[in-house]
């Protein structure tokens, strides 16, 4: 099982984004650990993770978050910001998982 965690400003927008994305691994039968929380929060869980997704409002933390994943080769990428807006959790979970492939 893949696991998936999705990083925003407090991590409640990316509730609503996870929720899309559930119900798309649902729909195709894919099992994802999928879970939002704040981009304060990154450090301290991102290792528990396969890859990072970070919302669009909180881009400017790319570069860092990383750097910091770098070392456990834990990819990390910014969420389209029309899949975002739109909540597009089928799109936003195949770019996840390709992150992964």
């Amino acid at each position: 099982m893949k696991r998936i965690l999705v990083c925003c400003a407090a991590g409640l927008s990316t509730g609503m984004v996870v929720n899309r994305m559930r119900q798309a691994a649902e729909q195709h039968n894919i099992a994802v650990e999928l879970n939002a929380a704040g981009i304060n929060a990154f450090t301290e869980t991102f290792s528990h993770y396969d890859c990072c997704l970070l919302g669009p409002q909180v881009k400017t933390h790319l570069e860092a978050c990383r750097a910091q994943a770098a070392s456990s080769q834990i990819p990390v990428s910014v969420i389209n910001a029309m899949d975002y807006g739109m909540m597009r959790g089928d799109k936003i979970l195949a770019d996840a998982l390709a992150l992964l492939a």
